[in-house]
C-alpha cells in the first residue's frame, strides 16, 4: 500500500532551459523507502478545484537498500501546464502533497543476461540516475556490462550528463552515449553519437542471448526502440518499458 505524505522543498536548480531539479524531504521527518526506478505521484488541484496528479520518477542516488531522506525529481516545463504552474514557482520551505512509491521499472539483479541496454530521452533518464549504485554492484561482479543511450536535442538538454560521464570513467563496464539529434557539442566527446536513440541502437547489435533492455522516456522513442529490439530477436520478456507523457 503506497504512503501519502507531505513533501517540503529543500532546494532546486535548473538542469536545462526547461527542466528543473527539485529536492524534497518529507514534512513528517520520515525517510522514503523506494526501489530505484520507482516513481511518486504529486497530488494537486486545477484552478476549478478538480483533483489531479502527475507522476515523477525518483532520481535520488542512494544505495538502493535503505530509505532516503532526500527525494529528488526532475520536472519538465509544459507551456500552460498545471503541474508546471505549481512546481515552477515552488519556493524552499513550501509543501506539496504526494504518494508512493509506485512502479516496477527496476533493475533485476537476478537476470542472467550479461549486458543491460538502458535507453532514455528527456527526464526519462531520471530513474537510471537513481540506479547508479545498483549498476556499480552489478559491474563489480565482473561478468556484466551496462550501456546507457541517452537522447537529447543538444548538449544543454543532456540531463545529468556530467554525472553519467564521471560514473563511466570510474566504473569499467559502464558506457554512456549522449545521442544528440539536433546539434552536436561545440567540442564533441568520443562517446557522443549523432541521431536518435533508436537509430544509434543498431551500433550495439542487440542479441537475445546477451541483452536485456530498459526503455524510458518519450513514447515515440519507446515504441520505435521496442519494435527494433523485437526485430533483433529480443523477446518481450527482455524489454522493460516506461513511457513519459507530458500532461497539461
Amino acid at each position: 500500500m503506497a504512503d501519502h505524505f507531505t513533501l517540503r522543498l529543500v532546494d532546486s536548480y535548473m538542469l536545462a532551459p526547461s527542466v528543473r531539479h527539485l529536492v524534497f524531504e518529507r514534512a513528517d521527518g520520515q525517510p522514503l523507502a523506494f526501489q530505484p526506478g520507482q516513481f511518486l505521484q504529486v497530488h494537486f488541484h486545477y484552478d476549478d478545484g478538480t483533483a489531479t496528479k502527475r507522476s515523477y520518477s525518483v532520481g535520488t542516488v542512494g544505495d538502493g537498500s535503505s530509505p532516503t531522506m532526500r527525494i529528488e525529481i526532475a520536472v519538465s516545463y509544459v507551456e500552460g501546464g498545471a503541474a508546471t504552474k505549481l512546481l515552477a514557482n515552488l519556493q524552499p520551505g513550501q509543501t506539496i502533497e504526494a504518494s508512493g512509491p509506485y512502479g516496477r521499472f527496476c533493475l533485476q539483479p537476478g537476470d542472467t543476461h550479461p549486458r543491460y541496454l538502458l535507453l532514455a530521452t528527456g527526464t526519462g533518464v531520471t530513474p537510471y540516475r537513481a540506479m547508479l549504485p545498483l549498476i556499480r554492484q552489478l559491474l563489480a561482479r565482473g561478468d556484466r556490462e551496462v550501456v546507457l543511450l541517452y537522447g537529447a536535442r543538444n548538449e544543454a538538454e543532456l540531463l545529468y550528463g556530467e554525472e553519467f560521464e564521471a560514473f563511466a570513467k570510474e566504473n569499467p563496464g559502464f558506457t554512456f552515449h549522449g545521442c544528440l539529434s539536433r546539434q552536436p557539442r561545440a567540442v564533441p566527446r568520443p562517446n557522443d553519437r549523432s541521431g536518435h536513440v533508436q537509430t544509434v541502437l543498431a551500433e550495439l547489435a542487440p542479441r537475445a542471448d546477451r541483452d536485456i533492455a530498459y526503455l524510458c522516456g518519450n513514447p515515440n522513442m519507446v515504441d520505435a526502440a521496442f519494435t527494433a529490439l523485437k526485430e533483433y530477436g529480443l523477446p518481450v520478456s527482455q524489454i522493460r518499458r516506461e513511457k513519459y507523457i507530458s500532461s497539461r
